[in-house]
């Protein structure tokens, strides 16, 4: 089997990090897209139904709207059916980005499904995901399954506002929705936006757009949470044990396709369970504080 890494090239890291996101246009294939959008729509569907039958279930998450709540995230995927999210976190177009921007020892911390409705035109106040000491890398890579348009709400962002904390309601206060120099990122369907989590983004208000899943998948170099937590060294091998889960599932799912060569360091790898159930869903019991305007509101980007 051809063997290969899909790493970023140095003018892409380059532009990462001065810019704090990456566009990636095409980078999902075809048929994992297909699998990806089906997937989601399950996900969704799932996700509505544990809500009647188990209200408060931690992995569904709902937001007002004038109409009552609605579900607008689903987290930790990997453990749903069906199982494109774990073939995704296998594949060489995503784990190529995270060798290339966190190196060989990279984490997958969180993955997740973000979406709006059609005709959910709700903002998403201006945000950075989390606030570190930027000494390392720390970054989401989104997988865009549906179009997303300038004039529908697409997200903002604000080049270079990565470099350090920002006081958003002071921002807010001052700007608005009219931030120097942000700008709309237009996405088509498998389109990736590789974004730094110190990122200020948000997205406007709209009246009503089409419907935008969006996939998040956070990435961190094992260094990283070990020098500055918030987790510890057995949450980041019971984390690492989901990639040979993933490489096995894509690998399955593409008889004869390239796949990913794993290089993490022998002190990292862990031994499995035996238990892919229990592999396949590690909680975040702790969190990276972020930075948002109002205690308590802390909004996904779409």
């Amino acid at each position: 089997m051809e063997i290969m890494t899909w790493e970023l090239t140095e003018d892409e890291v380059r532009s990462f990090d001065e810019n704090g996101f990456l566009v990636l246009r095409g980078r999902v294939p075809g048929p994992l897209l297909a699998r990806l959008q089906q997937a989601a729509d399950q996900w969704i569907d799932t996700g509505r139904a544990a809500a009647r039958s188990n209200p408060g279930h931690p992995d569904y998450k709902f937001a007002d709207r004038p109409a009552g709540p609605a579900l607008f995230r689903v987290d930790y995927l990997h453990d749903k059916t069906p199982s494109a999210s774990i073939e995704l976190l296998g594949s060489p177009a995503l784990l190529g980005i995270a060798e290339s921007l966190a190196g060989t020892a990279f984490v997958p911390t969180y993955e997740s499904l973000v979406f709006k409705e059609e005709g959910d035109g709700a903002a998403i106040p201006w945000h950075q995901d989390a606030v570190h000491p930027r000494r390392h890398r720390i970054f989401n890579i989104d997988v865009y399954l549906d179009r997303s348009l300038r004039d529908e709400g697409a997200l903002r962002v604000v080049p270079g506002s990565q470099r350090q904390p920002v006081d958003i309601c002071a921002l807010t206060a001052a700007h608005g929705w009219d931030l120097p120099g942000a700008v709309a990122v237009e996405l088509e369907p498998g389109d990736v936006l590789v974004h730094d989590v110190m990122l200020v983004h948000g997205s406007a208000p709209v009246t009503g757009n089409r419907l935008r899943r969006t996939l998040y998948f956070e990435f961190r170099p094992a260094e990283q949470i070990l020098e500055e937590g918030p987790w510890d060294a057995e949450w980041v091998q019971r984390r690492l044990r989901l990639v040979p889960l993933a490489l096995s599932e894509y690998a399955s799912r593409n008889p004869g396709q390239p796949a990913f060569r794993w290089r993490a360091p022998e002190s990292l790898r862990p031994a499995s369970s035996g238990d892919p159930a229990v592999e396949l869903r590690i909680a975040h019991q702790t969190h990276t504080p972020g930075s948002y305007c109002s205690a308590g509101d802390v909004p996904s980007a779409l």
